[in-house]
């Protein structure tokens, strides 16, 4: 469970599950990767994405996180 408050002062968090501001995101290497290993895809094989993207659901800003870094990577407005 994380917490961000977000620059237009709506808190985010993923304590619940599903939510609205955990977003899936693969970019398309990623994908072809994913769906070019096998004929039929197994959805509990399919790995987790390399960055884990959220939306807040007020302003519409999109945070991007990148493992092991404690705040957003990238910020998007």
């Amino acid at each position: 469970m994380a917490r961000l408050n977000c620059k237009c002062g709506e808190l985010l968090t993923n304590s619940l599950s599903p939510n609205n501001i955990e977003l899936v995101v693969y970019t398309d290497e990623e994908w072809d990767d994913i769906i070019n290993q096998a004929e039929k895809i197994d959805p509990l094989s399919i790995p987790e994405p390399r960055y884990e993207v959220w939306r807040c659901p007020k302003c519409e800003r999109i945070y991007v996180f990148k493992e092991g870094e404690d705040g957003p990577y990238k910020t998007y407005n």
